[in-house]
């Protein structure tokens, strides 16, 4: 790695670390771009540069979180945006030759397929992570989330119009049923945050010429066997009572999502690749016969000019005729 990648590494990392820390402060809704897009100069760095630099920019991140903030904040960050980053684009990046002369077969690629899985399984990390620092125990997240609960009804329902207050029956009911639904929740969040940059960083370093990979083909995107087996064991798991059911639900809401995306990913590509192949092959079958519609004559233009025709073929008779005559008188 020369200077110039090792200083636009940690460039990447402090830009990062600032994000993370203005995505606390601010409205709603640029706390929740920030949010999304905290991570994506790590990504940046590790697919324009590669996997060292993402690892050197997550490190940096870290420290300046940590530096700034507090150490569980830079443990937050680590494990939901830093780690994802490091080993996501590591996996993209990841190929081995496979002995063939042809450019677009010669390297073969670590499958999307598996960077959904892993992201999946971040996410799922994250979310019990959460659930272990909010409290570790059901009586304790249900206090923390009662807490939060009560924290959105006085600071944030009353920028809302038309709000009504809500009793404390209502709030114990929205804590436990949001309690039930924040494994998942925060799972998915972290998970599609992951996939998202990825994305986003892979258009960018294509765009710019330094992607190495070539940009894969969504419509072949699938899961390894061993998923199906890891979604149905978290869902299993996810019926038991308890914090360990919770710690399931995040596992099993990201592996959901996975599954989801795969399906969407290949419906949506195969389908614009049959309408594509459907426009150059129909589409000029299509302008050629609105041409020769436009400049084919209509139906009563065909009858007049056979009537013309058959005029103008009994006007030729009757002045052959006269002139016969004329030649016998």
């Amino acid at each position: 790695m020369t200077t110039n990648q090792l200083l636009l590494a940690i460039a990447a990392g402090v830009i990062a670390a600032v994000v993370f820390a203005s995505a606390t402060t601010g409205p709603m809704l640029l706390r929740f771009v920030l949010f999304f897009l905290t991570p994506l100069s790590l990504y940046l760095a590790g697919l324009g540069i590669g996997p060292m630099a993402a690892a050197i920019a997550t490190t940096v991140a870290t420290l300046t979180i940590l530096l700034l903030t507090n150490p569980m904040a830079a443990l937050v960050f680590a494990v939901s945006a830093g780690a994802p980053a490091a080993m996501t684009t590591r996996l993209a990046l990841l190929g081995r030759k496979t002995g063939d002369d042809h450019p677009d077969t010669a390297v073969e690629w670590f499958p999307i397929g598996r960077i959904v899985l892993a992201a999946a399984m971040f996410g799922g990390i994250f979310a019990a992570l959460a659930l272990v620092v909010m409290g570790g125990d059901v009586d304790a997240l249900t206090k923390a989330m009662r807490t939060l609960v009560e924290t959105f009804v006085k600071t944030e329902m009353p920028q809302i119009p038309g709000s009504t207050p809500l009793t404390e029956a209502q709030i114990d009911e929205i804590s436990k049923r949001a309690l039930g639904l924040l494994p998942t929740t925060l799972a998915a969040l972290s998970m599609i945050t992951t996939l998202l940059n990825l994305w986003l960083a892979g258009r960018i370093t294509l765009a710019s010429g330094r992607l190495v990979r070539p940009w894969p083909d969504f419509s072949q995107l699938r899961l390894p066997a061993s998923a199906t087996f890891a979604l149905l064991a978290a869902m299993a798991a996810a019926f038991l009572d308890g914090f360990p059911g919770l710690l399931a639900g995040g596992f099993a809401g990201a592996l959901t999502i996975a599954f989801a995306l795969v399906g969407t990913c290949r419906r949506a590509f195969t389908d614009a690749r049959v309408r594509v192949a459907q426009f150059y092959t129909d589409g000029p079958l299509r302008v050629a016969g609105a041409v020769h519609a436009r400049h084919r004559p209509s139906s009563r233009s065909r009858r007049a000019c056979r009537d013309d025709l058959r005029l103008s073929g009994r006007r030729r008779t009757a002045t052959a005729r006269r002139s016969r005559l004329n030649t016998q008188s």
